[in-house]
């Protein structure tokens, strides 16, 4: 009564939950957090003067959302859409507040829980992605994923460069809303190919 056993005195190990994906044959993760849903790949409406590693916007209930495609990000061949390429729509920081971004994935893969032991390091050579755009690479078995750093592959420098690429009253104006360029049911559908 009141004693405790010293075979018990482990503290919890504090988990995370990542979700993984799939873009270009490699699996990705991001931390659950910064997932507000994942959407069927849909409409995409592409943008004029906007970097090529966006693929355009597309309509959430009524608000443009721009959609990035990790694979040319990262210097690959463009994604193809097919059966299960999904959007995932992430909250990103961006000066202080939360921009909402649409991340285009071949297919969702899981949700997993990695400790602060479970991640390794990023080696600095091997991988396609920019090792200060990763956390890390979680075990899934006998290979790794790339844990992304969401914040830092979608940076306030590249955002900037979307906002800027908007048509001017939109990107001066007092509401995100305002955007001429709003997908509606009649928008084009990019095939990715």
């Amino acid at each position: 009564m009141g004693a405790t056993n010293p075979g018990k005195t482990q503290l919890p190990v504090n988990k995370t939950q990542y979700l993984t994906f799939f873009t270009a044959s490699e699996e990705y993760a991001i931390s659950i957090v910064k997932v507000r849903e994942i959407i069927e790949y849909e409409t995409v409406t592409t943008v004029p003067n906007t970097p090529p590693w966006i693929s355009g916007v597309t309509n959430l209930r009524g608000k443009v959302i721009p959609v990035v495609d990790l694979a040319v990000k990262f210097g690959l061949p463009p994604s193809r859409i097919a059966k299960f390429s999904c959007v995932i729509i992430t909250d990103v920081l961006f000066q202080g507040e939360s921009l909402t971004m649409g991340v285009l994935a071949d297919a969702v893969s899981q949700v997993i829980d990695f400790s602060a032991d479970d991640i390794e390091p990023t080696p600095p050579f091997g991988t396609r992605v920019k090792t200060e755009y990763l956390l890390g690479m979680g075990a899934l078995g006998k290979k790794f994923c790339l844990i992304l750093d969401i914040d830092k592959v979608l940076s306030a420098e590249e955002i900037l460069t979307v906002t800027e690429s908007l048509p001017e009253e939109t990107a001066a104006g007092s509401s995100a809303n305002t955007s001429t360029k709003a997908p509606g049911k009649d928008s084009h559908f990019e095939a990715g190919a």
